[in-house]
């Protein structure tokens, strides 16, 4: 594999200097379908060889299975990476966003991730609690978290952009990272959370480049959330990249990559293959008339998002979920 030199951004008001591609840990725990483990132990060694070192996971990942296998993988390698869990989701459904649950949360990652800390301790998918929770328990738990030595930085996650930025305009956090909301089908994120990141000097963590696979030749699961109308823009887009010779999911990566608001871009990877390919459109740039090709075909559906977390959570312009 041809290494591209890695570039690092400081994480906002952490200091931490982190790889623009970030390791999402999430498939690691078969929670898109089945994987080798010793493809997924290999993946990580690459990622590590190719200057990737921000990893992310979560107790909710396989329900508790991706924090057991990074932490195996990552053995003997701990202080070669800045390593962020969560908290507060561990099912579907099953939200708990009390300082009991997390506080002992903490310790039951750190078991399973075979070491004493991690740099960065996020609320996860804050949108399925009430900002009270969230504010008032969930949020201090973590930073008591902190106080004990355990993490270093408190973050917070989720999908709505209007209720992290409300979040993060009343508590003391340090990242916010947000899904599929900057990225060619939605770049709600810039427009509302870049503002109050550069003001408050927060770090911003961007996750799901691709859409959820939206943007890719292989298109959306079953699964996916999108309205029709978005699902077919993006086949359409990606259906001209792959005409142009060119595979959607590299530029994805270009566009987002390109946005130096974003310290690092976070995406799910359990093969070899995943971190070659994310890694090698590192400091390239993306054909500015492609791009401009495929943003006007994408024109019409841009910023729409669906409906996600406690209706009163919800993004203003969020319709319901794709049937």
């Amino acid at each position: 594999m041809v290494v591209a030199e890695m570039i690092y951004r400081v994480l906002g008001k952490t200091g931490l200097k982190v790889s623009v591609v970030g390791y999402g840990a999430s498939p690691l725990g078969a929670e898109f379908g089945t994987i080798d483990p010793a493809e997924g132990k290999r993946a990580v060694d690459t990622a590590i060889a190719a200057g990737i070192n921000y990893f992310d996971v979560a107790p909710y990942y396989g329900r508790t299975l991706a924090e057991t296998r990074l932490g195996e993988f990552l053995e003997g390698k701990r202080k070669s990476v800045v390593l962020a869990t969560k908290c507060a989701r561990y099912d579907v459904k099953g939200f708990d966003f009390s300082q009991k649950r997390i506080l002992a949360s903490i310790d039951e990652s750190l078991k399973r991730l075979r070491t004493d800390w991690v740099e960065v301790f996020q609320v996860h998918d804050v949108e399925y609690g009430t900002n009270k929770q969230v504010l008032e328990e969930a949020i201090p738990a973590c930073q008591k978290v902190v106080k004990a030595g355990k993490a270093r930085f408190v973050g917070i996650t989720g999908y709505p952009v209007h209720n992290l930025k409300r979040l993060a305009e009343q508590a003391e956090i340090d990242t916010i990272l947000t899904y599929c909301r900057y990225n060619l089908l939605d770049t709600a994120a810039e427009e509302v959370l870049v503002p109050l990141a550069k003001e408050r000097k927060l770090g911003l963590i961007n996750a799901s480049p691709l859409h959820m696979r939206a943007l890719t030749n292989t298109g959306v699961p079953e699964w996916h959330p999108a309205p029709g109308r978005v699902v077919e823009a993006a086949a359409k887009a990606a259906a001209h990249c792959k005409a142009r010779g060119v595979d959607i999911a590299d530029l994805a990566m270009q566009f987002v990559l390109a946005n130096e608001a974003f310290a690092t871009t976070l995406v799910g990877m359990s093969k070899v293959r995943h971190v070659e390919s994310n890694v090698k459109v590192v400091g390239t740039k993306a054909d500015p008339k492609l791009l401009a090709e495929i943003q006007e075909i994408v024109k019409p559906v841009m910023n729409v998002c669906w409906r996600e977390g406690l209706p009163e959570n919800d993004d203003p312009n969020a319709v319901d979920k794709r049937s």
